[in-house]
């Protein structure tokens, strides 16, 4: 479809709603999250910065929105602020050492390999897996891992719908989404790899629950976008015009250009994992989508909903062709100012109000007007002045002499005319301004249109006829002046229509057009979303949804071009009885052309006729407007309109929420009288970096194939020079490419741009994508690839899991917290995703991944298997492998291929016959696993392993660490007793020797405390190796931060409105930050006592 451009962001359109620029990231946290970006091994270093405009008007929001958007952008920022702790190995984990990253960095050199890779699997085969030894299996590497999975997937038909044994949908019930075609003009962007990203999550996630599943693919042949990219491209290679080549020439030169840039849509598609049925795959301009196309023309003017009526329109005259509303973009300028127009040398000057004056027909009068537009002047055909205005009285009834053409012009008497604007005399040219059409129609004034088609003056314009309109603008002017009746100019603040399409000025022109009636069509679609049957979010699009439908006029279907769907409506010419073709009478509509002159004879009995077929195509959003339907038959009965309509969601951009979703709506109600879906989701709009627009000419935009590969600056440059950009845009566009891009972009793969785009999705607000961020995600790729390498080297050959995921009965601590942990990220995710709270639901994969199961059980497994007995050591692989499983399909919506290659290297548990993961079970809560007593001993665990990390860390203390772990209670005591050597484990080897001491055993003399929590507090013995002053101002220092703290919960705790307003949960939350707090002002206090007596000994 035609989609509107500001979803992907074009030069010249508006993004929001925001207040401002989008919610920046603390610069600590990015600093966190790609400071990693240097050390890479692939040798791609940081891009530069740019400056760029980011004064761009925003929506207003209500303060509630307000709100609702800072909670969001908080949240994004704690997520990001979690992600980049991790990324720095800050957590529960033992830190690796400064030599051991080296040492990493350098094994991870020498694990890229230098060689191409080239993929033995036969195409539709089943991917042969390569030991994880090979060359190009040691590390992650994103071209070899995602290789030959989409062909198998493809050609098992693992993306149809899947049926019950009675062929109807499965008992879980079915979803199926509604795919926004892009226009098949050019490339895909960002924004439809964040569509892709979210849709496809959204049908994997259902499939792997067991739904019967359908995501239909298609394109648009979004007939202006395409038309006019392929004029271009004739002019800028053969300097032809399409009237040069003719209609049928030029549409198969289109067909031609849709041919290949629909493959090359259809390969990026493919190639970002989309899990679409191919099989269904639809086109605006197929077969059946042109019948559902003619089927509700015909029904819908046979009815009177559309009608045929001469009004004005937006021209486009560099497209020759009518505009809607929403294909305008207004430009808005505080006074004078010279802007470029296609089709002039010179810049055009826009902003001023030029004042001047007509003769008074048999006087030696005149009057004064004035208007931002001149060259009107020659459409003029009256000049109405206020009935209660004095000033004019004498002159009501007489006529204005117009001093180029013969021509009177009455002076006319109304209300519209204000006396205390300007000279209280307003000139009306009814052919070309909306304002002046009304009053021309109320007054019976005589509409003259002075332009041709192509902006050109015409045959009505006397001495300035065949001046380009602009060029007729100076003339006048200067004719005036030497008629002395040019008067002045002024500054004048006004608004520039520009076209989207072609960035031309857009004039008001009286045309005979197709007009569709939507008052009635769109209080349906209003009633449909009041009642709840279709759910529009975020919020602010709801409220924006019914703004626009409240304020709908009729929608113009005519479009001057040769591509797209021809009305079929047939203009009836009776012989000896000439007729007007804005005259409705004279038309009829037919399936065929048989079936209109059937109708025609019908209404013209026993006249000599024949029929002339409207030359001009429908507006692109009629078809697309009918996707969700027409798609699955319609206007046949067939199965899959029966099984899949309405859909289950709509996820597009909000900015096209009134160009396609509301559209789809009111046409689904009119046409099947159901809705087209159930729910709607808009999610924001992408921006580059630096929080600009995204703007070929600004050379920003990214082709996710790009992203996917890696490209090279030359490369980079080289795609510039072969599209349809001005050479001056070239050169903007290669100087920001050499700044953001200095070494191209790196090979970040299909997984890492899905799992980041989807990670950004907090909805409401503007995106602004970072190719580094999608490069550290490819990193958290290489995370989950090298656990799963580690996982599998203890999973020997003999290794069979257990029948199902549950617990034996057998597990350590650290395994009844990895469950607990596994069951709650699987309850967590599922209702985000529910929620459509995709953020949050990767949040919850990458903590359970990066946090969860690498940093913390991996590592404490380590020692249950090398150290424990045969059973311990069963139950621990077990667990690894419950852990693993569940976290391959878990993050498998979000990273398809990654994890089919690294689960099909898994052995199966008996009687799991799934061919893939992509049909796999998605995980779900299991109460058994739900053990919080366990989850909060192991975070005791984990917390007093961390501190005494922190404090050999803190003292630069190497090895032989004495260290003491003292508990003030029961539990505490217990757990820490039986997990001692999980303790030692985790600490690393620097602690040498680590004790239990109980609540009332003395506290140790020599050393330094770390309060883990009101419970437990780790000493280091560090007499005799430390500085004694400097520890004492140490400990000084966080005495008086944990005193601050303390000060801090107090107050908290004492605001009445929050103990009236905050849950109990919350409360004790605060209480136990509090009591923390307190046992750390209490062991500081005692260390700053124990160093004083240091001192004195």
């Amino acid at each position: 479809m035609a989609l509107n451009a500001a979803s992907h962001n074009p030069t010249g359109t508006k993004t929001g709603p925001v207040t401002g620029p989008p919610p920046p990231t603390s610069s600590e946290t990015t600093a966190a999250l790609l400071g990693a970006q240097k050390d890479d091994v692939l040798g791609q270093h940081e891009g530069g910065q740019d400056g760029g405009d980011n004064d761009e008007a925003k929506k207003l929001k209500s303060e509630k929105e307000l709100e609702k958007d800072r909670k969001k952008a908080e949240k994004a920022k704690k997520f990001a602020e979690k992600k980049a702790k991790t990324v720095n190995n800050v957590s529960s984990a033992p830190a690796a050492s400064k030599t051991k990253e080296k040492k990493a960095k350098s094994e991870a050199e020498k694990d890229v390999p230098s060689a191409r890779y080239v993929e033995e699997t036969k195409p539709g085969d089943k991917k042969i897996l390569k030991p994880l030894d090979d060359d190009f299996h040691k590390a992650y590497v994103p071209e070899v891992v995602e290789s030959a999975w989409y062909a198998w997937w493809e050609k098992e038909g693992f993306f149809k719908p899947d049926f019950g044994p009675d062929g109807k949908v499965k008992k879980e019930g079915q979803f199926s989404i509604a795919w926004p075609p892009p226009n098949v003009t050019g490339a895909l962007h960002m924004g439809h790899a964040l569509t892709t990203a979210i849709q496809d999550t959204l049908v994997r996630w259902n499939r792997m629950h067991g739904k019967t599943t359908l995501w239909v693919p298609g394109c648009d042949h979004a007939g202006i976008a395409t038309q006019a990219v392929v004029e271009n491209m004739l002019w800028r290679r053969e300097k032809k015009t399409r009237h040069d080549l003719g209609r049928e020439k030029m549409v198969n030169l289109i067909w031609e250009w849709k041919g290949d840039y629909h493959k090359k849509i259809n390969s990026s598609l493919r190639r970002m994992g989309g899990s679409f049925d191919w099989s269904r795959e639809a086109f605006t301009m197929d077969e059946n989508l042109s019948a559902a196309v003619t089927e509700t023309f015909v029904k819908l003017h046979e009815e009177g909903t559309i009608y045929r009526a001469n009004r004005l329109v937006n021209w486009d005259s560099k497209l020759t062709t009518s505009l809607s509303n929403l294909e305008v973009v207004n430009k808005e300028l505080e006074g004078r100012t010279l802007l470029d127009v296609p089709g002039y040398e010179r810049k055009v000057e826009f902003g001023v109000i030029t004042h001047f004056k007509y003769e008074i027909d048999g006087s030696d009068e005149t009057i004064e007007v004035a208007t931002t537009r001149p060259e009107t002047m020659l459409g003029d055909t009256a000049v109405v002045v206020n009935p209660k205005d004095q000033r004019y009285k004498h002159l009501h009834g007489k006529s204005a002499k117009h001093p180029f053409i013969p021509r009177l012009m009455p002076i006319i008497t109304d209300d519209y005319a204000d006396p205390e604007f300007g000279t209280g005399a307003v000139k009306i040219t009814p052919a070309h301004d909306p304002n002046d059409f009304n009053i021309g129609r109320k007054h019976n004034l005589e509409f003259i249109n002075i332009l041709n088609d192509n902006g050109t003056m015409n045959q009505n314009c006397g001495p300035f006829e065949g001046l380009k309109r602009f060029d007729a603008r100076y003339k006048v002017i200067e004719a005036l002046k030497e008629r002395g009746l040019y008067v002045k100019w002024e500054h004048n603040k006004m608004t520039v229509p520009l076209s989207e399409r072609s960035n031309d000025v857009i004039e008001p022109l009286l045309k005979p057009q197709w007009w569709m009636k939507m008052r009635p069509l769109a209080d349906a679609a209003m009633k449909v979303v009041r009642d709840g049957d279709i759910k529009i979010r975020p919020e602010f699009a709801e409220k924006n949804y019914f703004k626009w439908l409240e304020g709908i006029n009729d929608w113009c279907l005519s479009r001057q071009l040769w591509w797209g769907h021809q009305a079929p409506a047939y203009f009836i010419e009776i012989e000896g009885e000439p007729g007007d073709d804005s005259d409705g009478e004279r038309w009829v509509s037919g399936k065929t052309q048989a079936a209109a002159e059937e109708k025609a004879r019908s209404k013209f009995p026993g006249k000599k006729l024949t029929l002339a077929r409207d030359p001009d195509v429908l507006d692109t959003w009629f078809s697309s407007g009918q996707w969700p339907y027409s798609t699955l038959g319609w206007p046949r009965s067939t199965e899959d309109l029966q099984n899949f309509y309405p859909a289950s969601v709509m996820e597009t951009g909000w900015d096209i929420l009134f160009f396609w979703v509301a559209r789809m709506i009111m046409m689904g109600l009119k046409m099947t009288g159901d809705i087209p879906f159930r729910e709607v989701y808009c999610h924001a709009l992408i921006r580059d970096s630096e929080g600009r627009k995204m703007s070929k000419s600004l050379g920003n935009v990214i082709d996710p194939i790009d992203l996917m590969d890696g490209i090279g600056l030359e490369a980079l440059h080289g795609k510039l020079k072969v599209g349809n950009l001005d050479p001056k845009e070239v050169v903007t566009a290669t100087k920001f490419q050499k700044s953001a891009f200095p070494d191209g972009i790196p090979e970040c793969g299909a997984d890492a741009l899905r799992f980041g785009l989807v990670s950004y999705s907090t909805g409401g607000v503007d995106i602004n994508f970072d190719v580094k961020v999608m490069h550290g995600y490819r990193r958290f790729c290489n995370k989950i690839y090298q656990a799963t390498k580690y996982v599998l080297g203890k999973l020997d050959s003999s290794f069979t899991p257990e029948p199902t995921a549950g617990k034996t009965g057998r597990e350590s601590l650290a395994e009844k917290w990895i469950l607990h942990k596994l069951t709650i990220a699987a309850k967590e995710i599922n209702q985000a995703l529910t929620d459509r709270e995709f953020s949050a639901a990767t949040s919850v994969a990458y903590q359970y991944w990066y946090t969860s199961l690498c940093d913390v059980y991996i590592e404490n497994s380590k020692s249950l298997i090398q150290d424990g007995d045969a059973e311990t050591q069963l139950s621990a692989k077990n667990t690894l492998y419950t852990a693993l499983e569940a976290g391959l399909t878990m993050i498998h919506p979000f990273m398809p291929f990654l994890t089919e290659e690294l689960w099909q290297r898994l052995p199966r548990r008996p009687d799991d016959t799934c061919p893939s993961i992509v049909k796999a079970a998605y995980p779900t809560y299991l109460s058994s696993l739900d053990d919080p007593a366990a989850e909060e001993a192991y975070e005791l665990v984990l917390a007093v392993s961390k501190g005494v990390r922190s404090l050999l860390a803190e003292y630069a203390i190497k090895d032989n660490g004495t260290l003491h772990i003292q508990l003030s209670s029961a539990t505490a005591l217990a757990t820490c007793t039986e997990q001692l050597a999980s303790i030692r484990s985790l600490s690393g080897k620097a602690a040498h020797a680590i004790a239990v001491l109980k609540p009332h055993d003395a506290r140790p003399s020599g050393c330094v405390p770390f309060a883990v929590n009101a419970a437990a507090t780790v000493f280091l013995l560090v007499k005799g190796r430390i500085n004694i002053d400097q520890e004492i101002e140490k400990a000084r220092r966080k005495l008086e931060r944990a005193g601050e703290v303390v000060k801090k919960q107090e107050g908290i705790l004492r605001d009445e409105n929050y103990v009236r307003k905050v849950g109990e949960e919350h409360k004790e939350v605060e209480r136990r930050k509090l009591r923390d707090a307190e046992k750390e002002v209490e062991e500081m206090q005692r260390a700053v006592e124990e160093f004083e007596l240091l001192k004195v000994e």
